[in-house]
C-alpha cells in the first residue's frame, strides 16, 4: 500500500499528543496495547499524533524499535489525522539525516528534530542555525519540526533563530517548551505567513499560547486527561465558557508538579485508574511511583471526573472504546 502524504503538510490546530510507550511486564513493547492506545488519543479528539517522543522513551528504544512503533501508530491510524514522530538521535549530521529519511519512510507527515542534538549547550546559535540548516539540506522536501526536549538538555530555540529557520519553508512544527509567554508570542510572529504551527507543551500558559495565535497544545498532561486538553483546545476563545475556562486553566496550574512526578510511569499508572489496560512498566529511570503518589493521583483523578462531569464532558474510558 502507498501512503500519500499531503503536500505541503499543514498540520491542523488542537491537540497532538506526546505519545506513550505500552510495554509487557516482561519489558517488550505491547504493540496490541500501542494500537487501542492509539485508538483512545484519536477517539478523545486528539488532532494528530506524536509518536517515539521522550513521553515514548524514545531513548531507551533500539532503533528498530522506533520504526517500529511509529509504524504501529501510522497502520492504525490509517490516515484519519498526522503523525509527526522524532527522527534525530545524535551523531554527526549525515547519520541523523539518514534516519530522518528512514523514519519519514514509515508514513508520517513530518519528522521532529531534538533541538539539543545540532549543537553543544557551550556552542553558539550560529553554529545551531548552520547545522540545522546542513540537516534540512541533506533531508530532501522533507517536512520538518523541532522539539525543545530536556534530554540530553533544553536548547530553546528563540524567535531570532526561529525566524531563520522558517524562510526554509520546511519547518511545520514546534513543540515549545519555552515557559515564557512573551517569548511565544515572539515565535508566533515571526513565522506567520509561513506553513508553521507552534504547539505549547506548558500547560500554565495553554489558554494564553491559545489566544495568542499557537496552533495547539503538546503537553504530557494529555496522557492522564486528554478529554480536558481538547475542551480547552475547542472552547478556549468561547465568550460564554470564559468561568469554566479560567477554572480550568487552574486546575492545570495547580496539578502541575504532580503530574510531572515519576512521569511516565504516573501517568500509565492514571490510565490504569481511568480504566484502560496498560502496564505501568516503564525503561525509564523516573523515580518510585510510591503509596503517597499513588493517593495524591487517586484524588486528582477523582477531581478530574468531577471536572468532567461538570463540563459535560463524557469520558474516553466510558465509550466501551477498550473492550
Amino acid at each position: 500500500m502507498t501512503f500519500v502524504k499531503p503536500n505541503p503538510v499543514l498540520l491542523p490546530k488542537g491537540f497532538i499528543p506526546v505519545m506513550l510507550t505500552p510495554f509487557l511486564d516482561s519489558g517488550e513493547i505491547d504493540y496490541d496495547g500501542l494500537r487501542a492506545l492509539t485508538e483512545m488519543y484519536l477517539e478523545a479528539g486528539s488532532a494528530g499524533l506524536f509518536a517515539n517522543c521522550l513521553s515514548s522513551e524514545m531513548y531507551e528504544l533500539t532503533e528498530d524499535e522506533r520504526l517500529e512503533i511509529t509504524k504501529t501508530v501510522v497502520d492504525q491510524v490509517a490516515g484519519r489525522v498526522p503523525v509527526v514522530a522524532t527522527g534525530t538521535f545524535g551523531g554527526p549530521i549525515s547519520e541523523q539525516a539518514a534516519f530522518v529519511k528512514r523514519i519519514y519512510g514509515t508514513g508520517i507527515q513530518a519528522v521532529i528534530v531534538i533541538s539539543g542534538l545540532l549543537a553543544e549547550e557551550d556552542e553558539s546559535d550560529a553554529v545551531f542555525i548552520e547545522r540545522a540548516k546542513e540537516l534540512i539540506a541533506l533531508t530532501d522536501d522533507i517536512p520538518l519540526g523541532f522539539y525543545e526536549c530536556p534530554v540530553p538538555y533544553k536548547r530553546l530555540i528563540n524567535s531570532e533563530v526561529l525566524a531563520e529557520l522558517v524562510k526554509t519553508k520546511r519547518v511545520v512544527y514546534h513543540k515549545d517548551t519555552c515557559l515564557d509567554i512573551e517569548e511565544v508570542i515572539r515565535r508566533i510572529q515571526v513565522a506567520e505567513g509561513f506553513n508553521f504551527g507552534l504547539y505549547d507543551a506548558y500547560m500554565v500558559n495553554a489558554v494564553a499560547s491559545l489566544r495568542a495565535g499557537a496552533a495547539g497544545l503538546s503537553c504530557i498532561q494529555g496522557n492522564i486527561y486528554p478529554e480536558l486538553i481538547v475542551w480547552i483546545c475547542d472552547n478556549y476563545d468561547n465568550a460564554e465558557k470564559q468561568g469554566d475556562i479560567a477554572k480550568l486553566q487552574k486546575f492545570f496550574e495547580e496539578s502541575m508538579d504532580l503530574v510531572h512526578t515519576a512521569y511516565p510511569t504516573i501517568a500509565k499508572y492514571s490510565l490504569q485508574r481511568r480504566g484502560f489496560p496498560i502496564s505501568t512498566y516503564t525503561r525509564r529511570d523516573v523515580g518510585v511511583l510510591t503509596d503517597d503518589l499513588k493517593e495524591r493521583m487517586d484524588g486528582l483523578l477523582e477531581e478530574i471526573d468531577q471536572i468532567q462531569s461538570d463540563l459535560g464532558i463524557m469520558s474516553v474510558f466510558k465509550k466501551n472504546l477498550v473492550k
